[in-house]
């Protein structure tokens, strides 16, 4: 099947899409920034499915590290067939009260981090002329969402990056989509308020969260030959919270 990179593979949707990936036959790289041990349990879950998974570590905002990890991918594992946008994090509050690092942090990983693994692993793959490049996005980057003003724009930029991705990788073969998803069951959520989940389980149609497996079985989709004339659309899985 490949190589496929799953960046902020940790833990949470990370962790369900390495897993996903290695069950339809990948050999998986993991990325983390700092979680190496949860990386290296997700890895062995991977290998299970008798695939190779190596965990690897750098910043994905960072864009030196990203250029000398996936030189080094492509030279132990070969060139990436998937590389899956997945590290992301939050620095929630208020717009007038947001500090400019919680900002420029939130757009660095979230959004440069997305730009910086497309365009390196994208050039790999447009030599090969082939390759599925999947970035998750949020629903929050097409509603907005109070109190992650910062969150939201990285997550709408990712959805314009992956549109102009698309267009200017296309015709050599490289498919370039995301996914949207709503309120998903992670560690993340869990730390939550118990009101503030109601009052989200409330705007969802199906009443209920989603699943991280439920997100990695879309990825799985669009990285396979059955997505073979999709590109550049945004997946949104959100149990009809929009």
């Amino acid at each position: 099947m490949g190589v496929a990179i799953v960046t902020g593979g940790s833990r949470g949707i990370g962790a369900a899409i390495s897993e996903k990936l290695a069950k339809d036959g990948y050999d998986v790289v993991i990325n983390c920034a700092s979680s190496v041990e949860k990386a290296e349990g997700v890895a062995e879950k991977c290998r299970a499915h008798g695939v190779k998974a190596v965990v690897k570590q750098w910043d994905v905002a960072d864009y030196a590290a990203c250029e000398a990890a996936v030189k080094q991918i492509k030279e132990e594992l070969g060139v990436p067939a998937v590389l899956v946008n997945n590290a992301g994090i939050t620095r929630d509050g208020l717009l007038v009260r947001m500090k400019p690092d919680q900002f420029d942090a939130v757009v660095s990983t979230n959004l440069k981090g997305t730009f910086n693994m497309t365009q390196i692993v994208g050039a790999m793959m447009l030599r090969a002329k082939a390759g599925s490049i999947v970035s998750l996005s949020s629903v929050v980057g097409i509603s907005g969402n109070a109190g992650q003003a910062n969150y939201a724009a990285s997550k709408a930029g990712v959805i314009g990056l992956t549109k102009s991705a698309a267009k200017e990788l296309g015709a050599r073969g490289v498919r370039v989509n995301a996914v949207a998803p709503g309120f998903i069951e992670s560690d993340m959520t869990d730390v939550l308020p118990e009101d503030v989940k109601k009052g989200m389980l409330a705007q969802i149609a199906m009443k209920r969260c989603g699943r991280p497996e439920e997100i990695a079985d879309i990825v799985s989709f669009l990285a396979s030959d059955a997505a073979s004339y999709i590109t550049g659309q945004v997946i949104v899985a959100d149990g009809g919270m929009l």
